[in-house]
């Protein structure tokens, strides 16, 4: 069985965790696993300014979040596109501060919702993609990009620090482990095997596939941020998809199981009967529900536990991904998202391959 290891680091001390993943035995886990092997020996660009989403200790709060989506949306707006975004974010008015037992879910989707939408117009999507982005400079194709990941990042946060009030145990820790530019790959249909609405509950540990390369949210996405009672032929966003591409990319569920929850229980009928309205048959395997799992953390080997607090107990001091190493290819990524120049060398990397 392919191992790989990932090294993570405490960017305070330099101390280094290793963390190994076991490879499964799948059609999709072998064009995925060649995929990354691709991006290591390449060299390609981490993307440590979205890789990890949900944990409580991560400087990368809400505040800075927003902070960066408003210097994001002023860089699109003194820009020459011709597009502008009349709206500020601040916490007061994404997410209802310190009232757990009232805080709307609905607040905080509707307004990322709008920033998602922001995005869907400047980006496009996959095969036709926007004269806005056609048109922009390096400088502000990387804003635009920043638009959707930040979007992503905040939700993300917003749900573990609800959960952080309510229910602790229940925070959703997250790895994403994007490369900038990854080259894509087509899915056939051996690898839609993979996917099903069962794949939806994700286990400690378990390794996914990242999300869809074209533009645009899945069903799952689209019901989760617009509610059960939402058609298709309303939605803010214009771009529900089935997931057609992937690439070496790959998430990592950090989170606790709630498979055996009832009230997740609950919520996949409820989704089985969202897709059934909106004329979805929730078996068919091309609508690439769910997540594509190609792998799993070994957590024995690497904390010695399977518990998911000690686990977090442990990761939380490790949040910076130093290299990643398989039997073929490794690579090192000595660099932080908080130095000085890092939005520059990203869009030196969008200038090079543009």
């Amino acid at each position: 069985m392919e191992q790989i290891k990932i090294e993570y680091r405490n960017f305070k001390t330099g101390e280094i965790l290793p963390v190994y993943i076991d490879v499964f035995h799948s059609s999709l886990a072998e064009k995925w696993l060649t995929s990354l092997n691709n991006l290591l020996k390449n060299n390609y660009h981490l993307e440590k300014n979205y890789c990890f989403m949900g944990w409580a200790a991560n400087s990368r709060d809400g505040k800075y979040i927003l902070e960066q989506l408003n210097n994001t949306i002023q860089a699109i707006n003194k820009s020459k596109l011709g597009y502008t975004i009349d709206d500020y974010f601040t916490l007061d008015n994404v997410v209802v501060e310190h009232a757990h037992n009232k805080i709307d879910k609905d607040l905080i989707h509707s307004r990322m919702n709008q920033v998602h939408r922001y995005f869907e117009d400047l980006q496009g999507v996959s095969g036709a993609i926007s004269n806005f982005a056609q048109n922009a400079s390096e400088e502000i194709r990387w804003h635009i990009r920043q638009l959707n990941l930040l979007c992503h990042e905040f939700e993300s946060w917003a749900l573990s620090y609800r959960k952080q009030i309510e229910a602790p145990e229940w925070c959703c820790p997250s790895q994403l482990m994007c490369w900038l530019n990854a080259p894509r790959f087509e899915l056939d249909n051996d690898d839609f095997e993979s996917f099903g609405i069962e794949t939806i509950n994700r286990p400690t540990g378990a390794v996914y596939v990242g999300v869809n390369k074209a533009v645009g949210k899945h069903h799952w996405e689209v019901f989760k941020d617009e509610g059960r009672d939402s058609r298709i032929d309303e939605l803010t966003t214009t771009t529900l998809r089935v997931q057609t591409e992937a690439a070496g990319d790959f998430d990592i569920e950090w989170g606790r199981s709630a498979e055996k929850i009832a009230s997740r229980q609950r919520e996949i009928q409820d989704f089985a009967q969202w897709l059934r309205a909106n004329g979805f048959d929730p078996e068919d395997k091309q609508l690439t529900l769910g997540h594509p799992q190609v792998g799993q953390v070994n957590l024995d080997k690497t904390f010695g536990s399977s518990d998911p607090q000690k686990i977090w107990n442990k990761l939380e001091n490790y949040l910076d991904v130093y290299s990643v190493s398989t039997s073929d290819n490794s690579a090192v990524y000595d660099y932080h998202w908080s130095d000085h120049n890092y939005m520059h060398t990203q869009i030196e990397i969008l200038r090079k391959q543009k």
